[in-house]
Formats: structure tokens, C-alpha cells, sequence
């Protein structure tokens, strides 16, 4: 009887564990995310009316993305192509307000560094491993 206990109980620990490096994981909260970002354009130095407008450019943009990803959710087995035309028709939307906001040289900053390094990285990456 106790092993079949402790045969369960290591089944659930590692159901767990391969759920959560697979992403399953709560997600960050818009306001989590927007600060993240925030935080990475400090070095900008942007003035505070300039920061407030970044600050509302990436709330409204999670916000968007949250709302969207459940309602392609909340149908089942969403279509991931249709997903990724969405999230990238939101992410223009959003580059669009922010090339108002930065100057040509912090745009091409944020696009080549900056936006980089706030996706979200898989563990093992997506299987290919270059072998």
C-alpha cells in the first residue's frame, strides 16, 4: 500500500514538473510584463511623459494579447496560425504607437535587443537542436 502511495505521489511531482517547464505555469500579469519592459528601456532615459506613454503602449498591448489568447482559447484547440497572424497585427500596432514615442535610434534598439529579450524562452527550445 505505500509503495502504491509513494508511486502516485512521484507521478504527480513530476506530472508537475514536466507541466511547468513545458510553460504551463501561471503567466506573468500585464502589469508584471509592462514593468519588465519598462524596466529593460531605462537606459532610454525617456522623459516622464514619454515614459508614461511607453507605459501605456505596453499595458494596452498585454491587455490586448490576454483578451485575444482567451478568446482563441476559449474555443478549444485554437488555430495557431490565425493566433500568430493576430499577436503579430497587435505587436505592429503597438511598434506602431512606439515609433512615435522613441527616436529612430532607440526604435532600432528596441527592436533588435530589447523585444528580443522579453519573449518568453522555452526550456530544451522547440526540439531542433541543430544534430
Amino acid at each position: 500500500m505505500k509503495t502504491k502511495l509513494l508511486l502516485v505521489l512521484a507521478l504527480l511531482i513530476a506530472g508537475t514538473l514536466v507541466t511547468n517547464a513545458q510553460g504551463g505555469g501561471p503567466r506573468h500579469t500585464v502589469e508584471e510584463r509592462t514593468k519588465a519592459a519598462m524596466d529593460k528601456l531605462a537606459e532610454f532615459k525617456l522623459d516622464k511623459d514619454k515614459s508614461d506613454q511607453a507605459d501605456s503602449v505596453f499595458a494596452q498591448y498585454y491587455r490586448m494579447q490576454d483578451a485575444k489568447r482567451q478568446e482563441m482559447m476559449s474555443g478549444g484547440s485554437p488555430d495557431r496560425d490565425k493566433m500568430r497572424s493576430e499577436m503579430q497585427k497587435m505587436a505592429a500596432d503597438r511598434d506602431d504607437k512606439l515609433k512615435k514615442i522613441f527616436t529612430e535610434e532607440q526604435f532600432k534598439k528596441w527592436k533588435d535587443e530589447i523585444e528580443p529579450s522579453l519573449r518568453p524562452q522555452r526550456p530544451g527550445g522547440n526540439g531542433n537542436s541543430g544534430s
